[in-house]
């Protein structure tokens, strides 16, 4: 029996200690359920997990109030950071299932924490908060908190499907005020100038887009204003759009192409127009295919059935992650049925036995990839390769 076989021993009898706790957690998340950036209690929880492992914890981290790092272990072996996520969806609760896979990743600190002596690395848990919104993770990524990693791992909650390379779009969220000229809509329209024509101009430019741009691209918006009553010409007028596609550098074209319709729109409305991003960026999920093959292993070892398909799904703030380091976000099916996140029947399957499960299956997988990024200095030179080739690959 190697290292490796005799230390699973260990992770997997504390997993079976902690286990409770990590599922009570995760149904007390889902019975009071707080959207992005309002998870004071949800944080707090967490870190008192933490605490009760024997992890130093940081809460607040980084200056995000609801942001936290628990930390062990230290000297020059491997680095990696396990990260969790907890903000629920307005009016919907954990349709996201963050719920489930933020205690898979704390009951995974918690198995590897007796071992961090032994190990001889550095292991921190981050609580990357808002999600959903102004993701923490790009903040914590910009401001260089997971520069030097060897791995930063965490799985996500799935329908019935799980999968291991999974891939994420690039997105910006960018607001569009449109300004005309109000009139009376019935007296004297024609001194008016209809902001709300620009702005649904402007989505038909849109559409006239869609088929010019690559398959994977996404676009989709909203109006947030268009007037308050039918007898004034609408004096402005804001849409919102979501704008995705598989590269960064893609999506900063596709972006210029969104405001050259703006514009258009704009001049042939006689209104005016301007833009800002309402949300913070997000970069694309970065392969590693050293990475993602250890990964794949470790599912098949644990006799998970998992997919193939690497076509890019959503968008996550973990891209801005894998930017900076080797980064994987595995997805771990949690029901037995086909369920479509971001709704309220997900919600409600986070409390359910097979969620349940899923808790101890997603821990036994993190601390398994964790340990092998601590035990083989050859995994970490190769994902640090794969990364670099990623970085560099062409568009």
């Amino acid at each position: 029996m190697g290292e490796y076989e005799r230390l699973l021993d260990i992770v997997d009898a504390t997993i079976k200690v902690r286990a409770r706790d990590a599922i009570e957690l995760s149904d007390n998340l889902a019975a009071r359920p707080e959207i992005s950036e309002q998870e004071f209690e949800s944080s707090k929880a967490h870190a008192e997990f933490l605490r009760k492992g024997g992890f130093s914890v940081e809460h607040p981290f980084f200056g995000i109030p609801t942001a936290y790092r628990g930390s062990l272990g230290s000297g020059s072996g491997g680095r990696v950071a396990i990260l969790a996520e907890y903000d629920a969806l307005p009016g919907i609760g954990h349709g996201c299932g963050h719920n489930v896979h933020g205690a898979m990743s704390l009951l995974a600190g918690a198995a590897l924490a007796p071992l961090m002596e032994r190990l001889g690395g550095e292991l921190h848990i981050m609580g990357t908060p808002a999600e959903e919104t102004n993701g923490a993770k790009m903040t914590m990524a910009s401001g260089g908190v997971f520069d030097g990693f060897d791995l930063a791992l965490m799985i996500h909650s799935s329908g019935n499907e799980s999968l291991v390379r999974f891939r994420s779009l690039a997105m910006d969220g960018v607001e569009f005020n449109f300004k005309g000229q109000a009139s009376h809509a019935a007296a004297s329209p024609w001194e008016g100038r209809n902001a709300l024509n620009g702005a649904q101009l402007f989505f038909h430019a849109i559409d006239m887009l869609r088929q010019h741009v690559r398959p994977e691209v996404r676009m989709h918006g909203i109006y947030v204003d268009g007037g308050a009553v039918c007898n004034i010409v609408p004096e402005t007028a804001t849409a919102r759009f979501y704008f995705r596609a598989p590269r960064r550098a893609y999506l900063n074209d596709l972006l210029e192409r969104a405001y050259n319709a703006a514009r258009g729109a704009a001049l042939a409305t006689e209104t005016e127009v301007v833009w800002h991003n309402f949300e913070l960026s997000f970069d694309e999920l970065l392969p590693n295919d050293a990475a993602e093959t250890m990964m794949e292993g470790i599912y098949e070892e644990l006799g998970i059935v998992y997919g193939h398909d690497e076509s890019p799904g959503g968008s996550s703030d973990l891209g801005n992650v894998s930017q900076r380091c080797p980064t994987l976000q595995p997805l771990l099916s949690i029901v037995d049925k086909p369920l479509t996140l971001h709704t309220r029947e997900f919600a409600a399957a986070t409390v359910e036995p097979l969620a349940h499960e899923a808790i101890v299956t997603g821990a036994r997988i993190l601390a398994r990839a964790s340990l092998k990024a601590f035990l083989e200095p050859d995994l970490r030179t190769h994902m640090h390769d794969a990364l670099a080739q990623a970085r560099n690959r062409k568009e």
